[in-house]
């Protein structure tokens, strides 16, 4: 009976019983409600493939789509004082910034890299935001400003991703400040006759919206992305008015004149690509290079000499 409880039942019961699917195979989309694979999903950069609403991506993720082969160089920020104001709601602002950090596994709202897109050299920069709602507080402004000091001094155009509900109420007037840092360092890039491309993403709200999110030489967004300081209930509470169908989305900002495309993220790479050789005055982007000739391939045999001709046989004589 020992061999039939500790061996035959319970390999029957491996077999016969049921299997759970973990949760984390299938993504529901926001928009239409459709249940995407995972992969699925990631292969199409986090877009719904039934209806092509874009669904928030994390900036390692875009990073990898982003940069040629998925490589990139992290810069370092310089972080500053975690709670200058002692700031406290409902939870401590450092127990926030804890909470944050462990679900994102990031150290903070923007992320800086060096790489290369189509063989053009860059620096990019992109918020996060599921950290903190992507909200811009010093960490951001000194992102910022240490982007564009790599790109003034490796002379490289800047492209940034912004995501962001606004400013970090936990840093106070503190986290406004970086309105005008980041504004200057904007301009370090404009002195340095660099370009500099804004991808904007949904949402972006708020001081980013009023300060380095609107100040570049192209402006791109995606499709339906958000893109305001005052959301459209704060305006229709204040004017007491409807407001137009799409209000603040990006194709009625695009018909209205504040961007200048809007482009799906599954084109976006050869997008920015295009653009930013455009604009330091290079020649189009290589698509594909030939195959490197082998080195170990025989050399070529000499051709064979060319047979003599055969002496043609003598006529017969006449008699």
């Amino acid at each position: 009976m020992n061999w039939i409880n500790n061996y035959v039942r319970p390999r029957i019961n491996s077999i016969f019983s049921r299997r759970e699917t973990p949760d984390n195979l299938w993504t529901k989309c926001d928009e239409c409600g459709t249940m995407l694979f995972h992969r699925e999903v990631s292969d199409n950069l986090n877009v719904c493939t039934n209806c092509g609403h874009h669904m928030n991506i994390t900036p390692r993720d875009r990073f990898k789509a982003l940069f040629d082969g998925g490589i990139f160089t992290q810069v370092t920020v310089p972080v500053p004082n975690a709670d200058p104001l002692h700031f406290r709601d409902q939870k401590k602002y450092p127990d926030r910034m804890k909470a944050a950090q462990k679900a994102t596994g990031e150290a903070e709202a923007m992320l800086v890299a060096t790489g290369e897109i189509g063989r053009t050299p860059i620096v990019a920069c992109a918020q996060d935001f599921t950290f903190m709602a992507g909200s811009m507080g010093m960490y951001v402004g000194n992102a910022i400003i240490a982007a564009a000091e790599e790109a003034v001094k490796l002379k490289r155009p800047l492209i940034l991703f912004s995501a962001a509900g606004g400013a970090r109420m936990q840093e106070g007037i503190l986290s406004l400040m970086q309105m005008p840092r980041t504004t200057v360092a904007v301009q370090m890039l404009k002195e340095a006759n660099l370009p500099y491309i804004v991808v904007l993403t949904h949402p972006t709200t708020g001081g980013v919206t009023a300060s380095y999110a609107m100040l570049g030489d192209v402006h791109i967004a995606e499709p339906n992305a958000l893109i305001c300081f005052a959301g459209p209930r704060v305006i229709e509470q204040t004017i007491r008015e409807k407001l137009p169908e799409g209000f603040q989305r990006a194709e009625y900002l695009l018909d209205h004149g504040m961007l200048d495309r809007v482009t799906p993220r599954t084109e976006m790479r050869e997008e920015l690509i295009n653009i930013t050789r455009m604009l330091l005055g290079l020649s189009p982007a290589v698509k594909g290079d030939l195959p490197a000739p082998d080195p170990v391939a025989e050399e070529p045999k000499p051709a064979p000499a060319p047979e003599k001709a055969a002496k043609p046989a003598p006529a017969p004589s006449k008699k």
